[in-house]
């Protein structure tokens, strides 16, 4: 028997209302999947050229050696030459510039000779810094038409002759950190958000043994402190980590891009591992003295080559602060899961 004219129709009807969807739909779900890369290469090119595209110094602190009327007007006279590029002072004695450059007050020292002038630097607080600094000191003693010897007073280790190693220490821990965020996210949707934590966690102990291993007895890069390095990653991977997952709550699919802008574009161009802030311009300068990838950088420094000083309690304490602000950030993404679940329940009843 032949079907109803009409019924026919109505099939006919009902298959055209679910028809698959036209390319106009594929092309918006691209692009809209396309934001997130292309916002993360606006956000790299515009930090990583914002802070290392021309380095220069700005306020850079230089000492000239000696207490005699010669070395203030040779003080005054690399200041007014340099403007805003220097800081210039004066110390009268070469032990006394030495102790400021191993409390990482200065970026170098001259000690003026009218034979043989010498530039005191520190390669492990900066090689990029030390090379500053000496460009700036030869320049004096080739108007003199003297050669100048280089000190340089913390040699780095055999394993990491350009001093950024712990940099590139960083750039490991950070990348395990927030792609582990990215992979709890998403395999751990189902779990509470204490378990979350719990794998977070013990994560974080994963990525800090893995980042010791490659820089202390693989490359060299780590010598000794071993136990204080391990416990700086630790702390830096667990506050990265924890800040990530009650990011998570609220972001969903953004939280990746936020913690790349997070971690990856404030964080790498600001911690001095590559450029220092006295080299940056301002902003990137004023993240350098509280963000948690300068406290890990400038703390596993002053503990390897400054005998534990020059500021690393300060940096220690920074790292203390951002796991503390990650235990803030759960804390407020527990009480918004347990609202929406109770939302949720109500919504069922």
């Amino acid at each position: 028997m032949a079907p109803a004219p009409h019924a026919e129709h109505a099939g006919q009807a009902g298959h055209a209302g679910h028809a698959a969807p036209g390319a106009r739909h594929h092309l918006r779900h691209v692009a809209v999947h396309l934001l997130t890369p292309l916002l993360m290469c606006l956000g790299m090119g515009l930090a990583y050229l914002g802070a290392f595209h021309a380095p220069e110094p700005h306020g850079m602190k230089v000492a000239v050696v000696g207490s005699s009327a010669k070395a203030q007007v040779l003080a005054q006279t690399l200041k007014d030459k340099a403007g805003d590029g220097l800081d210039v002072t004066t110390v009268p004695t070469r032990a006394a510039a030495v102790d400021r450059l191993q409390d990482r007050d200065l970026a170098g020292a001259y000690v003026p000779s009218a034979t043989h002038p010498e530039a005191l630097v520190s390669k492990a607080n900066s090689e990029t810094t030390a090379t500053a600094a000496t460009a700036v000191f030869r320049t004096v003693a080739d108007r003199q038409g003297v050669p100048l010897t280089v000190t340089d007073l913390t040699p780095t280790t055999s394993g990491d002759p350009t001093g950024q190693g712990i940099f590139f220490l960083l750039v490991a821990l950070s990348i395990g950190s927030y792609g582990s965020v990215a992979a709890i996210g998403a395999a751990g949707a189902g779990l509470k958000l204490w378990a979350r934590a719990a794998v977070g966690l013990a994560t974080s102990f994963a990525v800090s043994v893995i980042g010791l291993a490659l820089a202390g007895p693989v490359f060299h890069v780590v010598d000794h402190d071993y136990a204080a390095v391990w416990a700086m990653s630790w702390l830096y991977s667990a506050g990265v980590i924890t800040i990530g997952i009650g990011l998570h709550t609220f972001l969903k699919r953004w939280t990746t891009l936020t913690l790349m802008v997070l971690f990856v574009m404030l964080n790498f161009t600001s911690s001095g591992g590559v450029v220092r802030p006295e080299l940056q311009n301002g902003f990137f300068g004023s993240l350098h003295a509280f963000w948690n990838g300068a406290g890990f950088v400038e703390g596993a420094r002053s503990l390897l080559y400054f005998d534990g000083g020059a500021g690393f309690d300060g940096r220690l304490l920074s790292l203390v602060l951002w796991l503390a602000a990650g235990a803030a950030t759960l804390a407020l993404a527990g009480t918004a899961e347990k609202r929406r679940a109770a939302r949720a329940l109500a919504a069922t009843a």
